[in-house]
């Protein structure tokens, strides 16, 4: 319980932040769509620091680590109340991103070495809520807070939470000792970092008025750059961080490389639909909170029919279909007008997220599909790194369409572009489709029985559904 307390605070802080994109904008004189850095920065920073958790867990042990990332988690979230222009919170976000990089896996970490064997199914369904209930209750307490408070709540409320969570952590979490970890990939860390960095953060800048075009371009150029150094270093390293050989299974790279191309599209729901619920609806916080916790909502409800779908069906017919039908309903968004009733909108909302988790319910479990023993933890760190990457980049694509749809006809927003934006997000997420149904009609037939050695892996999938 203490585990899941401390998770929530980082599952429902990944949330609460798109409903109050307007006001903080407002606040420290930039515009929403700008404060789309915040938002990639974050998880570009998770994206960074997941990969060495559980190095520094074995080096300095878990139970210090987790008490570090709740700290971390907490300084990031002062620094965010305390920011008055983009950059200061750009940066902020990132420090958080840091300290919420570390919670989810070393939790999970603690949990396996201190729960017998014979409770650590109920154990791991303890952990699972919060990265099913924080996203829920995300959206409608930062839009109340937004709105009768100020935006700097919502991470305000962070601080006593935290502190809290250390004390009960160092009371009452057992002592794991460090342990001999294999040699850490130090070159592959810092190319890895600056390669994400750089891509996502330079798409980002491309489009941004205020910043010189050309700072864009050689940001991008210097991530792929570092990407490709990386991939050379990567073959002759003897302990990769992230290794490249992991693409030589099929249905893993099926499903990193599919699920990432959905996760793009779908990833800028969460920074969209509120934008365009207040910026082109009218809509307060909390009304857009309102609305948008539904999304969430059907994820969680699908949680209950996957695996006997999945078993109907089979892994690529449930999968193609889903992927196809969450790309749609993400599209309809674009039809959304001032006059649409707002159960209209919650109902495309719940059954769209029903359809995006099924989706994501099969691939995290195919991503495992034909990975060996051996190799599992490297499909958990790629798999992980892959959604926040996909997403950041569906939300510095989103925030370019957004640009450049209100510089065509003045700079002002306006409830056409963000119809373009959904459309255009949409179709880069149906092509994810394709993919999938290249598969072998028998794909993922073993699954139905080993999936249950990869459960681990569900509550950073959780998250990743609904993080913005």
């Amino acid at each position: 319980m203490i585990l899941a307390v401390a998770l929530f605070m980082e599952q429902m802080d990944s949330t609460v932040i798109a409903t109050s994109l307007p006001a903080i904008a407002a606040d420290i004189g930039t515009s929403p769509i700008a404060l789309k850095l915040a938002v990639t920065s974050y998880l570009v920073a998770l994206a960074i620091f997941i990969p060495i958790s559980g190095w520094m867990s074995d080096r300095f042990g878990a139970r210090n680590i987790f008490r570090m990332a709740i700290f971390v988690f907490m300084i990031g979230s002062v620094a965010c109340a305390f920011s008055n222009s983009i950059a200061a919170f750009v940066v902020a976000r990132l420090i958080q991103g840091a300290g919420g990089s570390m919670m989810t896996p070393v939790s999970r970490l603690l949990l396996v070495r201190g729960t017998p064997r014979h409770e650590l199914v109920d154990a791991m369904a303890w952990l699972t809520i919060p990265a099913l209930i924080g996203p829920i209750m995300g959206p409608p307490i930062g839009g109340f807070l937004t709105t009768y408070l100020t935006w700097h709540w919502i991470f305000w409320i962070n601080v006593p939470i935290g502190v809290l969570g250390i004390i009960l952590v160092t009371r009452f979490l057992p002592a794991v000792e460090p342990r001999s970890p294999r040699p850490m990939d130090f070159p592959g860390f810092f190319l890895c970092g600056i390669g994400f960095s750089g891509f996502v953060f330079g798409l980002s800048v491309i489009s941004l008025p205020a910043v010189p075009v050309i700072y864009g371009y050689v940001t991008v150029a210097v991530g792929i750059l570092a990407g490709l150094l990386y991939l050379l270093h990567a073959r002759r390293a003897p302990y990769p961080l992230l290794d490249p050989k992991m693409f030589r299974y099929p249905m893993f790279r099926a499903a990193i490389l599919g699920a990432s191309n959905f996760r793009m599209g779908l990833g800028a729901l969460p920074f969209l639909m509120p934008l365009m619920l207040q910026l082109g609806f009218g809509l307060t916080p909390l009304q857009s909170g309102s609305v948008t916790f539904v999304s969430a909502l059907g994820s969680m409800g699908s949680k209950f029919a996957a695996s006997r779908t999945f078993n109907a069906f089979g892994f690529r017919t449930v999968i193609s279909i889903t992927t196809l039908l969450a790309a749609i309903f993400l599209g309809i968004n674009g039809l959304f007008t001032r006059e649409t009733p707002l159960p209209l909108i919650m109902a495309c909302l719940l059954i769209g997220g029903l359809f995006r988790s099924m989706a994501f319910s099969g691939v995290n479990a195919m991503a495992f599909g034909d990975v060996g023993e051996a190799d599992s933890s490297q499909a958990t760190a790629i798999n992980a790194v892959a959604q926040r990457i996909s997403m950041a980049m569906g939300v510095a694509i989103a925030g370019g369409i957004l640009e450049i749809s209100s510089s065509l006809h003045g700079g002002r927003l306006l409830v056409s572009d963000f119809h373009t934006a959904f459309f255009s997000v949409s179709a880069i997420s149906a092509l994810a489709c394709i993919t999938f149904l290249r598969l072998p009609r028998d794909a993922g037939a073993e699954l139905t029985t080993r999936r249950r050695k990869h459960r681990q892996a569900e509550p950073e999938e959780a998250m990743a559904e609904n993080s913005p």
